[in-house]
């Protein structure tokens, strides 16, 4: 795999199944305050022991409340987003920007025009069992 490029296909040959969600919890830890938040998902690459994740994410207009155990970084292909953190902070993003949302970032992420992104999404590595 080293010596390949990954594509991000969304369709036609290459591309991965497509994940269709909500926003409404789904194991995902996410709470749906406002509109319906539907999300759909290509991930073109899971590695690093499962702990290293990208592709392509989408959703419709809505609200969540978000809670991150990962580092995610985020690359908008289209679309209005505003990323609120727990302690007022906004940052309104859209098509062409980019951030890096760290591990134990809380807040709320609205989706104010549908949009799509590219994602790079990290977990924490896990801990060592140390022998006390």
């Amino acid at each position: 795999m080293a010596n390949r490029l990954i594509l991000m296909p969304t369709s036609g040959p290459g591309a991965p199944p497509v994940e269709v969600g909500q926003g409404s919890g789904q194991g995902s830890g996410e709470a749906l305050l406002a509109g319906e938040y539907l999300t759909r998902t290509w991930n073109h690459y899971s590695g690093e022991n499962g702990r290293l994740y990208c592709g392509i994410w989408e959703s419709t207009p809505g609200k969540v409340v978000i809670n991150y155990t990962e580092w995610e970084f985020c690359h908008l292909i289209e679309g209005r987003v505003i990323i609120t953190s727990d302690t007022g902070e906004e940052w309104h993003l859209r098509q062409g920007d980019a951030c890096m949302i760290p591990a134990g970032f809380r807040g709320t992420w609205e989706t104010v025009e549908t949009v799509r992104k590219h994602y790079v999404i990290l977990t924490p590595a896990p801990a060592l069992y140390t022998a006390s």
